[in-house]
């Protein structure tokens, strides 16, 4: 399965895409918004992990236009952002499909935690796609 890291921080995108090639995971790598935008669009990955504090694009931007395109509409998103956990719903109403917070990757457990949770979204994913 591939999943995007739309990610600004270097030593998370790194983090990140170490974990989930451990994990088995095919990954794809943006450094911004409009190159996530882009590869998003391009690659059609099985499920997008978005910052929302990024250049060129905003997240919220990347969000929205995901889920304003036809061929990226129905992509499961997971916002990964430092931003407090208070903007969980925005989030979701705007097409997020989970949150996670920054503060978690920086824990020893964080890693698998983040881990967990991209299996599930993508179990989720997975689920929904045969109904």
């Amino acid at each position: 399965m591939n999943v995007l890291i739309v990610e600004d921080s270097r030593f998370l995108r790194m983090s990140n895409e170490r974990a989930l090639q451990k994990a088995g995971y095919d990954d794809i790598t943006a450094a911004d918004g409009e190159e996530g935008l882009r590869l998003a669009i391009e690659r059609k990955p099985d499920l997008v992990i978005l910052d929302l504090m990024l250049p060129k694009l905003p997240g919220y931007e990347v969000l929205r236009e995901l889920g304003k395109r036809p061929e990226t509409a129905g992509f499961p998103v997971m916002v990964v952002s430092s931003l407090p956990q208070s903007n969980d719903q925005k989030l979701l109403d705007q097409g997020a499909t989970s949150y996670f917070e920054k503060a978690g990757l920086m824990l020893d457990q964080g890693t698998e935690l983040f881990v967990q949770n991209v299996r599930k979204m993508l179990s989720h994913a997975k689920a929904a796609a045969f109904r």
